[in-house]
């Protein structure tokens, strides 16, 4: 699985390594972190692009991610592709979940779904929220989901 960063640069490192290493190097550097995880998805042509965003956030200091792309040529429903989403970001964060808990730092999962029932995505809101919270992790959506609303929906446009 190929992961970069923001300026393309691809992570040499498997992502568990690399997210390990981040953690030392930024609390050797004082910085207390708080970790997102958030997936988004564009249909494009026929194709479906995923974005996976792992984003660290530094207290009071700002930000950074790791970004994981793929792509999709299944057709899906709205709801299933919400689900899929959501199944991208809770596997990565069930990958993540050993280090995080070693060195304390706070995981939250996001899915891009709205809370508002005007909306198509919502159809998929009670099951994303039951998966992930069953699968023991914090969970947002819409408004509060910046992670797959914000920064993996920049990657997929």
């Amino acid at each position: 699985m190929d992961w970069q960063k923001y300026n393309g640069e691809y992570l040499r490192l498997p992502i568990q390594h690399a997210v390990e290493t981040t953690i030392i190097r930024e609390k050797e550097l004082g910085n207390k972190l708080k970790v997102f995880i958030g997936t988004d998805s564009q249909v494009k042509r026929g194709m479906i692009e995923f974005a996976t965003v792992i984003v660290f956030l530094r207290e009071h200091k700002g930000g950074f991610m790791f970004i994981h792309k793929d792509r999709s040529g299944h057709k899906m429903t709205i709801k299933e592709r919400m689900l899929v989403e959501v199944q991208k970001s809770i596997d990565i964060a069930y990958l993540l979940c050993p280090i995080l808990d070693l060195y304390e730092v706070d995981l939250e999962v996001h899915a891009d779904i709205n809370t508002n029932p005007n909306f198509e995505s919502n159809v998929a809101l009670k099951e994303a929220m039951g998966y992930i919270l069953g699968m023991g992790f914090v969970f947002k959506a819409k408004p509060e989901s910046f992670a797959s609303t914000n920064c993996a929906n920049k990657i997929v446009q």
